[in-house]
C-alpha cells in the first residue's frame, strides 16, 4: 500500500498530512497539536529540541533558540546561537525530521511512502534547492517539491462540488501567495499565481513591536539602542517579540488586548540600564492594529489584482476567496480584503493545515518512478498481446465514471467481443463488439484506485486475451501550472555586445516545460585551466539591464572539469533544461566540441547567495542608485508609480551599514527589487522620453569628460553614432535597435576613458570600496592589497588626496604601474557577484554569446 505525505514547512508553524488514496489525516505533533512550531532549542548539554518545547524556550533562552529560518533559506546568512552556528538548511532539516518522525513507523519506513514538501510561489531557485537539500538531510527519502498555492487548491477541491473560478488567498507566517483557479468537472486549471516573500504574520508582529511596544518602553525605561547586540538585554527583545505575537493572536478573538511585558515570561526580572525593573501592561485595540497592518494588507490586495490582471479576470468572474494561513483567522483582515476586491470569502478549509493536506493529495498524482517526479498520465493505452487493437481509457479522473474506448488497428477475429469487470465491486459491463470507436462507461465505486479486468472473447465465447487496468478516482486533477517567475540565462548579443536575457521560461507559461537553447562560447576554455564558462541565471521580467533582476546562481564549467582538450571560442553550446511543476530547474550544457555534458551537479548558487548579516551596505548602495534613477525620471515624467517605488525603498532607508537585523536587510533588498520592477514599467510606458533622457546623459558624459581624451576620428564616430541613436528615438524604432546604439555609445565612452590612467585608478578605488559585491572575498582582499600597494608607490603617491580636476591632469612616471593596475581591475570585474558589467570593460568579454 502506498502512502502519500504532504509537509507544509512554514515560517512560524509547520504541519504534516498523510493520504492513503482515500482519506487524509493530519498527523498530530508530540503535544497532540495539528501544527508544530518551526523552532529549535539547544540546551547547555547540547541536546536539541524541536517544536513546541523549543518555542517555549524562545523568550527564556533566546541565545539558544532559532526561529524564522525559513526566510533565510537559499542565503548564506548564518543562524547564530550561543552554543554554535547553524545554517538555514540544517534548521529546516531538523523541523522536517521532527514532522516525519511523528508518522507511524510502518509509514515512515515503508519504501512506498512518498512525500511532497511545499514552497511559497515567491521562492526562487536557490531557496527551492535549499529546501530539497533540507529534505535530503532529514533522511525523508522519496521527495518532491510543490508550490503552496497549488497545494491549497488541491485541499479546497476536496470540499468544492461546483464548477467555477475562485481565488486562493494564502497569508502565512512569512509569505503571501495568491492563485486564480478554475474547476470544471473536478479538473482544475490554475490560471495565474504569485506572491510576496516578506509579507506575513511575522511582519505584523514586527509592526506591533516597532510601533507600539518598543516606543512605549523607551519612554519609560533607559534601554540600549539595539537590544539584539548586548546578550544581557536580548531576553527583553524576545519577550517583546513573543508579546507581539500574543497580541496579534489575541486580537483575533477580542476587540482589545493587553500586552504584558514582565518577568513572568522568562522567570527572572527584566531590568533596564539603570537597574529599574520592567513591568508594563500596554493596551492595543483592533482599530490601532488595523492601521498598523493596513499597508501590508494593501500590498496583498495589490498583488491579487496583479494576478487577476495577468489572467484577464475581474471580481465578477470569481465565486469566492478561499482563506489559507494563520493570519486569515483575523476577521477584520478578511472583511477588508473581501470588501476591497468585491469577492465574498468562505471558510471551508482549515487555514492552518490546508497546504499540508493539499500537498499529500498532490503527492498521489506524481509518478514516483520517474527521475524528475513527473505527474501520472491522465490517459493510458493498453494493447492485447496478439490482437490488432488497443484500449484507450481515462486513467485518472475526479468524476465517478471513466470511459474506455476501443481502437481497432487492423484485423480482429470475426464476432469477437469484449467485457469489463470491476474486481472491487463485481460490476460487469456485459459483452460489447470490438468495433473501432466503441465506448464503455466504467463506474468508479470508491475514491482512489479502482481495478478492472478487460476480457476479449472469440466467436464461441472462449477468452483469447485479458488485461488488468487501474483507474484512479482523484480528488481533483490539476492541468498545467503557470510559472510564477521568468527565468533567463545571461548572454551577449555578440562579441563586445550588450548583455541580454535568453529566457528559459516566461512568467505565466505552463509548467512543466522542457526545451533547449543554442549558445556559443565567447572565449576558449582549456582543460586544466583556471578559466570557466559561466551560465548566469536571473529571475525576473526586466530585460534591460538584466542585473536589475535577482541573480539565482549559475551553472559553471571550469577548466578543471574537462578531462582533456579545449573548448574553442565560437564552439556551439547546447543548453538543455527542464522546469518542473514546482518551478525547480534541471539544467545541463552539452558541448559537442568535446563530446561532454555538464548537468545540474555543476550548478553553483554562490554567485547569487547573500549573507544578509553582513550585506546591508550593498542594499543601501543599490537603494541609493534606484533613488537617483527615480529622481532622473521624475524630472521628465509624472507617473504615480514612481511614488510607489519610493515607498518600496522605505525599508532600505532605515538601514545602517552594519545593520545587525538580517531579516530587515533581506526585506529591504526585496523592496529594491520591487522598486526596480515598478521603474521598469514606468520606463516602458514613457519609452520615448526615457530614451531621450538616457541619450542626453550619455552625450553629456562624452562632451564633459571624454571628448578631450578622444582621437579626432573617435570623436567623429561618436557624433555619427549619436545621430543614429537620435534617429532611432525620432522614428520609434524597436527597443533592441536603440539599446544597441546606446550601449555602443557607452562602450565608446568607456573604451576611451579606459586608456586614461586616472580612470583606471578611479575604477580600482570604486571597486575596492564595495567589498560586498564580491563572492570570493579572499581573492578580493588579495587584489585590493596589491592595488593599494601600487597606490602607495612613488608613481601614484598622493593621488587619493587630489581633486577630480587634478586627478585628470595627474602625470605619471611609470606607465607600467598603471598597466599592472589595469590587470587588477580586470580581475576584480570578473569576480563581481553577478559577473559585473563585463561586457562594457575593454578587454573583458562575457563567455557565453547568443547564437545568431
Amino acid at each position: 500500500m502506498e502512502n502519500f505525505v504532504g509537509i507544509d514547512l512554514g515560517t512560524t508553524n509547520s504541519a504534516i498530512c498523510v493520504y492513503d488514496g482515500s482519506n487524509t489525516r493530519i498527523q498530530k505533533s508530540r503535544e497532540q497539536n495539528d501544527v508544530t512550531p518551526s523552532a529549535i532549542y539547544i540546551d547547555r548539554r547540547g541536546r536539541k529540541y524541536i517544536g513546541q518545547r523549543a518555542y517555549q524556550q524562545v523568550a527564556i533562552q533566546p541565545q539558544n533558540c532559532a526561529t524564522e529560518f525559513k526566510r533565510k533559506m537559499g542565503t548564506s546568512t548564518p543562524i547564530e546561537m550561543s552554543n554554535g552556528t547553524l545554517n538555514p538548511v540544517e534548521c529546516s532539516a531538523d523541523v522536517l525530521k521532527e514532522l516525519f518522525g511523528s508518522l507511524p513507523e510502518e509509514i515512515r519506513k515503508s519504501p512506498n511512502t512518498h512525500t511532497v514538501v511545499t514552497v511559497p510561489a515567491a521562492f526562487n531557485q536557490m531557496k527551492k534547492n535549499a529546501t530539497s537539500q533540507a529534505a535530503e538531510r532529514a533522511g525523508i527519502g522519496s521527495v518532491a517539491l510543490m508550490q503552496e498555492p497549488v497545494a491549497a487548491v488541491m485541499s479546497y477541491m476536496r470540499v468544492r462540488d461546483t464548477d467555477g473560478r475562485f481565488l486562493i488567498y494564502d497569508l502565512g507566517g512569512g509569505t503571501f501567495d495568491a492563485a486564480i483557479a478554475e474547476s470544471t468537472g473536478g479538473r482544475v486549471t490554475l490560471h495565474a499565481h504569485g506572491g510576496i516573500e516578506f509579507c506575513g504574520g511575522r511582519d505584523f508582529d514586527r509592526l506591533i513591536r516597532a510601533n507600539i511596544i518598543l516606543p512605549h518602553l523607551r519612554e519609560r525605561y533607559n534601554l540600549p539602542e539595539d537590544l539584539s547586540v548586548d546578550p544581557t538585554y536580548r531576553p527583553i527583545l524576545r519577550v517583546v517579540e513573543q508579546a507581539s505575537e500574543n497580541a496579534k493572536i489575541g486580537l483575533s478573538s477580542e476587540e482589545q488586548f493587553t500586552i504584558e511585558i514582565d518577568e513572568f515570561t522568562v522567570g527572572t526580572p527584566l531590568q533596564d540600564l539603570n537597574g529599574n525593573e520592567i513591568d508594563e501592561a500596554i493596551p492595543l485595540d483592533r482599530e490601532t492594529y488595523n492601521k498598523l497592518i493596513a499597508e501590508k494588507v494593501d500590498d496583498t490586495i495589490s498583488r491579487v489584482r496583479e494576478t487577476m490582471e495577468e489572467c484577464g479576470v475581474n471580481s465578477q468572474d470569481l465565486d469566492c476567496i478561499v482563506w489559507v494561513g494563520g493570519p486569515t483567522n483575523y476577521l477584520p483582515l478578511r472583511e477588508k480584503v473581501a470588501t476591497e476586491l468585491g469577492i465574498s470569502g468562505e471558510l471551508s478549509v482549515n487555514p492552518m493545515t490546508a497546504v499540508a493536506e493539499g500537498a499529500s493529495l498532490f503527492a498521489e498524482s506524481i509518478d514516483w518512478s520517474s527521475e524528475n517526479r513527473e505527474r501520472k498520465p491522465s490517459r493510458v493505452v493498453v494493447s492485447p498481446t496478439e490482437l490488432a487493437l488497443s484500449f484507450n481509457y481515462t486513467a485518472r479522473t475526479p468524476t465517478d465514471t471513466s470511459k474506455i474506448v476501443v481502437q481497432v488497428n487492423g484485423q480482429v477475429p470475426t464476432e469477437a467481443v469484449c467485457e469489463v469487470e470491476s474486481l472491487d465491486s463485481g460490476w460487469i459491463s456485459g459483452k460489447f463488439p470490438l468495433q473501432h470507436g466503441t465506448i464503455a462507461d466504467l463506474p468508479l465505486g470508491k475514491p482512489g484506485e479502482n481495478t478492472f479486468k478487460i476480457v476479449v472473447y472469440d466467436a464461441v465465447g472462449e477468452p483469447i486475451d485479458q488485461q488488468e487496468i487501474i483507474i484512479t478516482r482523484t480528488t481533483a486533477t490539476i492541468d498545467a501550472i503557470p510559472g510564477s517567475h521568468s527565468i533567463a540565462l545571461e548572454a551577449l548579443d555578440g562579441l563586445g555586445g550588450r548583455r541580454v536575457p535568453v529566457y528559459l521560461i516566461r512568467k505565466g507559461e505552463s509548467l512543466p516545460k522542457k526545451d533547449s537553447i543554442e549558445l556559443i562560447a565567447g572565449e576558449a576554455l582549456e582543460a586544466g585551466s583556471s578559466d570557466s564558462l559561466k551560465f548566469l541565471l536571473w529571475e525576473g521580467e526586466i530585460e534591460d539591464p538584466i542585473d536589475k533582476n535577482r541573480n539565482i546562481g549559475c551553472l559553471k564549467v571550469e577548466g578543471a572539469d574537462l578531462d582533456e582538450g579545449t573548448v574553442p571560442a565560437g564552439a556551439d553550446l547546447i543548453c538543455n533544461y527542464e522546469i518542473l511543476d514546482s518551478g525547480e530547474i534541471k539544467l545541463e550544457v552539452e558541448i559537442p566540441a568535446i563530446r561532454d555534458i555538464f548537468n545540474e551537479n555543476f550548478y553553483s548558487a554562490d554567485e547569487g547567495k547573500i549573507n544578509f548579516a553582513t550585506d546591508a551596505a550593498r542594499v543601501i548602495d543599490e537603494a541609493r542608485q534606484v533613488h537617483n534613477r527615480i529622481d532622473q525620471i521624475e524630472e521628465k515624467v509624472r507617473d504615480p508609480r514612481t511614488a510607489d517605488a519610493r515607498r518600496k525603498l522605505k525599508a532600505a532607508g532605515t538601514l545602517e551599514p552594519n545593520e545587525p537585523d538580517s531579516e530587515k536587510v533581506q526585506e529591504a533588498e526585496q523592496g529594491v527589487l520591487d522598486a526596480n520592477k515598478l521603474i521598469n514599467r514606468v520606463e516602458k510606458d514613457h519609452l520615448k522620453v526615457i530614451r531621450q533622457m538616457d541619450l542626453d546623459d550619455t552625450l553629456t558624459l562624452f562632451n564633459k569628460h571624454t571628448r578631450q581624451h578622444a582621437r579626432l576620428a573617435e570623436g567623429d564616430e561618436f557624433d555619427n553614432l549619436s545621430e543614429t541613436a537620435q534617429r532611432a528615438i525620432d522614428n520609434n524604432e524597436p527597443d533592441r535597435v536603440f539599446e544597441t546604439h546606446l550601449n555602443e555609445l557607452a562602450g565608446r565612452n568607456l573604451e576611451i576613458l579606459w586608456r586614461q590612467p586616472w580612470f583606471v585608478i578611479e575604477q580600482f578605488m570604486q571597486l575596492v570600496s564595495k567589498p560586498y559585491l564580491f563572492v570570493d572575498r579572499q581573492r578580493f582582499e588579495e587584489l585590493k592589497a596589491r592595488g593599494m600597494q601600487l597606490l602607495k608607490s612613488e608613481d601614484l603617491q598622493g593621488f587619493e588626496n587630489l581633486t577630480p580636476e587634478e586627478r585628470i591632469n595627474f602625470s605619471f612616471i611609470d606607465t607600467g604601474t598603471v598597466e599592472t593596475l589595469r590587470d587588477i581591475v580586470r580581475e576584480l570585474v570578473s569576480l563581481l557577484r553577478t559577473g559585473g558589467d563585463v561586457s562594457k570593460m575593454q578587454g573583458l568579454v562575457a563567455n557565453v554569446l547568443v547564437k545568431q
